[in-house]
């Protein structure tokens, strides 16, 4: 299982109606992408309160598979066509963790947590789980992505309602793909 994320940073004065409807026109084409577990189509709006306006797709893949084939089989040619070239996170799935209604999210709260050198990375499956525990409740799904090439850890959590959490980015879901398969209910890395 895989997590890539690519964010795109946006002009101050960037009309965000324009990605509004790039996603109503577009977003249903990785529907049912192959091993896509779920993509959601996030934005920020600096109008909002965020740091920035920003364009910032996360996936969680099945599989490299899936993956290799939405980044060279052309489909990640109309990010570049659009934005340019971008830099894409890629992430580990340590957790994940979504409920039967998990479609129905739409805020998302971001918070990157760094992996500090140690003698021992046993206890921090469970740093991460006990930083979780501080995201505010009813969350619609849960995620928690390590990348060891940085040593950095990033937590996601998926709202109905919009949740206030003063150390963590912000996040409006416009859009979640997702494969028939998920039907909600916890899914296991592989």
């Amino acid at each position: 299982m895989n997590a890539m994320q690519y964010k795109i940073i946006l002009p101050n004065d960037y009309d965000m109606s324009l990605i509004r409807e790039r996603v109503e026109e577009k977003g249903t084409k990785t529907d049912n992408f192959e091993g896509l577990l779920f993509k959601a189509y996030l934005i920020s709006v600096k109008t909002a309160g965020a740091v920035s306006n920003s364009y910032s797709p996360l996936y969680v893949w099945k599989d490299s598979k899936g993956m290799n084939q939405f980044i060279f089989g052309g489909f990640y040619d109309n990010i570049i066509r659009d934005f340019g070239w971008q830099n894409s996170k890629i992430g580990v799935p340590l957790t994940v963790d979504l409920s039967t209604n998990f479609a129905d999210s739409a805020y998302l709260l971001e918070q990157t947590i760094l992996i500090n050198q140690q003698l021992s990375l046993t206890d921090v499956p469970q740093t991460l789980l006990n930083i979780q525990k501080t995201f505010p409740k009813n969350s619609l799904g849960k995620l928690i992505i390590y990348n060891p090439d940085k040593w950095q850890a990033i937590i996601f959590s998926f709202y109905e309602k919009k949740p206030v959490k003063r150390d963590a980015a912000l996040y409006e879901i416009l859009h979640i793909s997702s494969n028939e398969a998920l039907k909600g209910g916890k899914e296991p890395p592989h």
